[in-house]
């Protein structure tokens, strides 16, 4: 499979298991190590559970190899496809590292948390990390 078969694959499974904000950025000229990055939220840690093992088990059927890391906690995961790279957050983990903004849409998102709740996240993120 080729980079844009991949993506053409997770989006459609992200849409069939209800995934929100699904956003793909074509990375191609940007000095990336890979062509695509799909980014999508799962309204709960189980649901982005549940989504990362849906495409897991999907690219094992088509004998394609996938790499995940965050699923002990299920706030962000990240898919590793080759030339995709799938990143699968809680809504407020997605907008406290707002990728699409580090990466492609440029334009402004509205914040509706608030600075101590995201400080709150972070440490406990990287306290969860730490204990990996």
């Amino acid at each position: 499979m080729n980079a844009h078969e991949i993506v053409d694959l997770v989006k459609t499974l992200l849409e069939d298991k209800k995934a929100e904000n699904i956003k793909v950025i074509d990375l191609n000229g940007q000095g990336a190590i890979v062509d695509y990055m799909i980014i999508a939220s799962g309204t709960s840690n189980r649901h982005v559970n549940a989504l990362a093992s849906f495409i897991e088990s999907e690219f094992k059927l088509r004998s394609i190899r996938t790499e995940t890391e965050g699923t002990p906690l299920c706030d962000w995961v990240l898919l590793d496809i080759g030339d995709v790279l799938v990143h699968l957050f809680r809504p407020d983990v997605r907008e406290f590292y707002n990728l699409e903004k580090m990466w492609g849409d440029k334009s402004p998102r509205p914040s509706s948390a608030n600075p101590s709740d995201l400080a709150a996240l972070s440490a406990s993120h990287e306290a969860a990390l730490a204990s990996e």
